[in-house]
C-alpha cells in the first residue's frame, strides 16, 4: 500500500486526509498520487505554509535608488558591437524561449506560443522566433541552440507540434526542450494538499524562475558548457517583436564580463504593469508594479521625469557559469506565495469550483537572480521596435495591438529602404528575409510603392 516512509510524513506533516483517500484509490490512481507525493518535499511546503501570512518585505527607501540611464561613448558601441557578431559567429549564444504558458486568456485552447500572429502570414509566435535564429544562424554560417522551456500543460503539444512544422528547417539536434517543474496547491486555510482529479494533486508551473531549475534539472546547463556557449539569451514567448539580432545587447554583456544584462523600457506612466528595475543597496534589482507603492512610482526628479522610470520587458542574457551557481543552490531562489481560485475535490470526492481564493501556490520568478550578479548591465530599448506582448484576448497588450506593432515596425523599416507603403496598407516582413532595417535596405529589390496588403518572405 502506502510506503512507510511515506505514510509517516504524510502523518507529520498534516496532510494525514490523504492517507485513507489513496487507500481506497483504484490501484492505477492508487500509484499515480503515491508517485506524486513522493516527488514532493512535504517538510518544504509545511513550512511555506507557515510563512502564509508574510508579505514580500519591500527594502527601505533609503536603500533604493532609481536605476541609472545607460549610457556609452560612440567607441564603445562599435566595440560591443563587433564583439556581439563574433561571439554570435563562434556560437557561444544560446537562445531561450519561455513557453511554459497556455492560450487560455487569449480563448485559444493550445500552448500560446502556437498562437497565429503575423498580421499577414498567420505564423505563431513559436515560428517567428525559430525563424528569427533560423536567419541569424544563416547569416553567420553559425550553429547554436534554441532552448524551448515549457511546462507539463503544453510540453507533450509543444514537441509534437514542432516535429509537425520539422522544427522550422532549424536541425532537430539544436533544438533543445526542458519542463519546467511544479508545485502542489495547498488548501489556505488548513495546509492540505488538493486534489483536481482521483488521481491528479493540484499542481501549477513553479513559475519564471523554474527556467534556471528545468535548465540544471535537465542537464542543460553542462551541455551548454561543453558546447562552449557562454550566454543565455532569455525571452517570452508571447513577445514577437524581441530582437534577437542585438549584437550590441550581447557584446556589451561579454565585454564587461556581465553576469546579468537585461533590457528596460522607459515606461509609459507611474503605474504601468511592468517591473520596475532600480537599485537596491546598489545591486541590480526589481520590484512588481503592484508592489511598488504608489507614493514611490509617482516621485519624479527635477526635470519632472519619473524616478522609477525603467520597466520590464523580461529579455535578460545570462552568463552560463552564474547559472550554474544558482542552480545547486536553489534556495537562492525563494517562493513567492499567491492566493488563487482553485477548482479542485472535497475528501468525497465531490467537485468544488471556489468563488474566492481557496489556495495558496507557490512560484519562483526570474528576477530573484538578478541582485545576485556582481556583475550587471542593463540597456535601454524602444518600445515600438522590440515589445509587443500578447497577453490578453482584447484591448491593451492583445493580438490587435501586437500585430499593428509588427506592421508599424516594417513601415518603418520600408520607409528607411525610401518604400512609400499606402495609407491601410498592412505589411509583413519574414524574419528570414531581413532581421533588422538594415538586411531589409540591402535586400530590397528597389520597388518604390506599395499598394496592397504585401508579405514580404
Amino acid at each position: 500500500m502506502i510506503p512507510d516512509d511515506l505514510h509517516q510524513r504524510l502523518r507529520e506533516f498534516g496532510q494525514d486526509h490523504l492517507i485513507g483517500i489513496i487507500e481506497q484509490a483504484e490501484p492505477a490512481a492508487r500509484a499515480k498520487l503515491i508517485a506524486d507525493l513522493q516527488a514532493i518535499n512535504l517538510a518544504e511546503l509545511h513550512s511555506l505554509f507557515q510563512q502564509r501570512a508574510r508579505k514580500d518585505a519591500l527594502p527601505e527607501r533609503d536603500r533604493i535608488q532609481p536605476m541609472p540611464v545607460p549610457s556609452m561613448t560612440d567607441a564603445e558601441r562599435a566595440a560591443f558591437h563587433e564583439a556581439g557578431i563574433k561571439a554570435i559567429v563562434a556560437g557561444a549564444v544560446a537562445y531561450l524561449v519561455v513557453a511554459g504558458g497556455q492560450g487560455t486568456r487569449l480563448g485559444f485552447d493550445d500552448p500560446k506560443g502556437m498562437f497565429p500572429i503575423g498580421p499577414i502570414s498567420k505564423k505563431s509566435l513559436f515560428q517567428i522566433h525559430a525563424e528569427k535564429v533560423q536567419a541569424l544562424r544563416q547569416r553567420f554560417n553559425a550553429r547554436f541552440p534554441l532552448l524551448v522551456m515549457t511546462s507539463p500543460a503544453t510540453d507533450e503539444r509543444t514537441r509534437s507540434y514542432f516535429k509537425r512544422k520539422n522544427y522550422f528547417r532549424l536541425p532537430p539536434q539544436d533544438v533543445l526542450f526542458f519542463c519546467q517543474g511544479t508545485m502542489p496547491a495547498v488548501d489556505l486555510a488548513s495546509g492540505r494538499l488538493l486534489r483536481e482529479s482521483a488521481a491528479q494533486l493540484c499542481l501549477s508551473p513553479n513559475g519564471h524562475g523554474g527556467t534556471i531549475t528545468g535548465l540544471h534539472a535537465e542537464g542543460l546547463l553542462d551541455e551548454l558548457d561543453d558546447r562552449g556557449i557562454q550566454t543565455i539569451s532569455y525571452f517570452q514567448v508571447d513577445n514577437p517583436l524581441v530582437n534577437l539580432a542585438d549584437y550590441l545587447f550581447i557584446g556589451r554583456h561579454l565585454r564587461e564580463q556581465a553576469q546579468v544584462s537585461s533590457k528596460v523600457l522607459p515606461k509609459t506612466g507611474p503605474k504601468e504593469k511592468v517591473g520596475n528595475f532600480l537599485l537596491v543597496d546598489s545591486r541590480c534589482a526589481m520590484i512588481e508594479y503592484s508592489d511598488l507603492p504608489d507614493e514611490w512610482a509617482l516621485e519624479t526628479d527635477d526635470t519632472g521625469r519619473l524616478k522609477f522610470w525603467a520597466g520590464n520587458p523580461a529579455i535578460h542574457l545570462f552568463d552560463v557559469g552564474f547559472l550554474k551557481e544558482i542552480a545547486v543552490d536553489t534556495d537562492r531562489l525563494p517562493w513567492h506565495l499567491a492566493k488563487k481560485k482553485v477548482p479542485c475535490l472535497d475528501d468525497a470526492g465531490n467537485p468544488i469550483k471556489p468563488e474566492t481564493e481557496n489556495a495558496l501556490k507557490f512560484e519562483r520568478f526570474i528576477f530573484d537572480a538578478l541582485p545576485q550578479a556582481d556583475r550587471w548591465t542593463i540597456l535601454a530599448t524602444e518600445r515600438e521596435n522590440e515589445f509587443a506582448p500578447v497577453k490578453n484576448k482584447d484591448g491593451v497588450d492583445s493580438p490587435a495591438t501586437a500585430r499593428q506593432l509588427m506592421i508599424g515596425q516594417a513601415k518603418r523599416w520600408m520607409r528607411e529602404a525610401g518604400v512609400e507603403v499606402a495609407d491601410g496598407v498592412t505589411v509583413e516582413i519574414s524574419p528570414l528575409f531581413a532581421l533588422d532595417a538594415i538586411e531589409f535596405r540591402k535586400k530590397w529589390p528597389g520597388q518604390k510603392e506599395i499598394r496592397k496588403n504585401t508579405y514580404i518572405s
